[in-house]
């Protein structure tokens, strides 16, 4: 049986910088990677650029085999976790293969949340998580003439642009009011949507798919909407979110909420075993609360935190708390998001259609959010702003009309 006193499931951005972690501490620790993918780690944000061409595959990967020979780690690929032995410190793999561990961390990252559409199971659709899909989708799109893509995030939204700027009819389904919802705020919103009306996207807002059907012999397929419109395509891609692969923990003892919950040291509920990235549910920084936050920064800091636990090093720090930030191109445009952008409730909001769109979001004379549309601003210094809660009394009026200057003078004071 292979055994490993770091045993690391998953292989992006939580557990490469786990393994960089616990390297800085302990250089000689036997240390295996194991990952269902077939490919060495790669990062889930360039997959857009491999469905539109502007990134070669085997080009877009963040370490290679050399990286983990240099840092004395196996790398185990076609290795998916089905069982975990809390009590044995064992990992079962699909192929029937167990590891067993010393410590374990959990960085399985998340997959496509299917949505429950009657129908869907008989028709031939695509999702966009891992770079076998994108290579997949890519090449559906070179024998599609239109497509539908169920759901209006980021994954939705980047999709439909290639896929627009391929030549194909994009018609995208939100059965929200606005699109990207859990990232910008209704007027936010309008500009992102014009830009890709003004592209030829049609955006069908407010609607629900409640049937999929299969036709030309599965090359093609109809979608019936809750308003019993219909929508055929060549081409079908569900975009509809992700959820925490947290299955093959079933019966473990791990605790699960949406994903596995883990304290400020990212330490699940099982001794030795720890949890990072997109599969943790942490604290959230404004909440205090358990919260899923699903974005690289969030991955790298938590798989730091996780590694040095697992190392027992001495100078760990513990997890501040999830901060949401959000980096939205498209047509050549930018968004940005940070914090509680959307608020509505028990805070100061002000908005600006000047150069661009800017909503800011005050909190008893502190910010708390930041959006912005055509308007970039520097995420670092307003991210520090919020999470010292510097106090914005003195210069509120200031702050608003010149966000950018005076975050920047503010940040300089207090670095002093």
């Amino acid at each position: 049986m292979p055994e490993a006193k770091y045993l690391l499931v998953g292989s992006s951005h939580a557990a490469l910088e786990a393994l960089r972690s616990i390297r800085q501490f302990d250089p000689d620790g036997a240390m295996a990677m194991l990952t269902q993918d077939t490919h060495p780690p790669y990062s889930p944000t360039i997959l857009p650029y491999v469905v539109s061409g502007r990134s070669r595959p085997e080009a877009v990967l963040l370490r290679d085999r050399t990286f983990f020979e240099a840092n004395a780690c196996a790398f185990v690929p076609n290795a998916r976790a089905v069982g975990l032995d809390a009590k044995a410190k064992t990992v079962k793999l699909e192929s029937g293969e167990t590891w067993r561990y010393q410590t374990l961390l959990i960085a399985t990252g998340a997959a496509p949340a299917i949505p429950p559409v009657k129908g869907l199971d008989g028709v031939k659709f695509h999702v966009l998580r891992s770079l076998d899909d994108a290579k997949g989708l890519r090449s559906a799109m070179g024998g599609a003439r239109s497509a539908v893509v169920l759901g209006a995030g980021l994954v939705g939204l980047h999709a439909a642009e290639n896929m627009a700027e391929a030549g194909l009819s994009v018609t995208v389904v939100e059965m929200q009011g606005h699109v990207l919802p859990g990232y910008f705020d209704a007027k936010a919103s309008e500009r992102i949507e014009a830009a890709f009306a003004g592209h030829g996207v049609k955006l069908l807002l407010g609607r629900k798919v409640v049937e999929a059907a299969a036709l030309d012999g599965g090359h093609s397929c109809r979608v019936m909407l809750d308003d019993g419109k219909a929508v055929e395509a060549d081409l079908l891609l569900v975009a509809t979110g992700v959820r925490p692969a947290v299955d093959w923990l079933d019966g473990s003892g791990v605790a699960i909420d949406r994903g596995v919950l883990v304290d400020e040291a990212m330490r699940t509920s099982v001794a030795g075993v720890w949890a990072a990235g997109d599969v943790a549910q942490a604290m959230d920084f404004h909440t205090g609360k358990p919260a899923l936050i699903g974005i690289i920064p969030t991955a790298v800091e938590q798989g730091r935190i996780a590694g040095a636990g697992m190392a027992d090093d001495p100078y760990r720090k513990d997890y501040p708390g999830g901060l949401p930030v959000n980096t939205y191109r498209f047509f050549g445009r930018v968004a940005l998001s940070i914090g509680q952008a959307t608020a509505t409730d028990g805070v100061e909001v002000s908005e600006s259609d000047e150069n661009g769109y800017r909503r800011i979001v005050l909190a008893d004379n502190r910010l708390v959010g930041y959006a912005s549309v055509d308007q970039p601003f520097d995420v670092g210094v307003m991210g520090e702003l919020i999470r010292r809660r510097v106090d914005l009394s003195q210069c509120k009026d200031t702050f608003i009309a010149r966000p950018a200057d005076t975050g920047r003078r503010l940040m300089s004071e207090q670095w002093r």
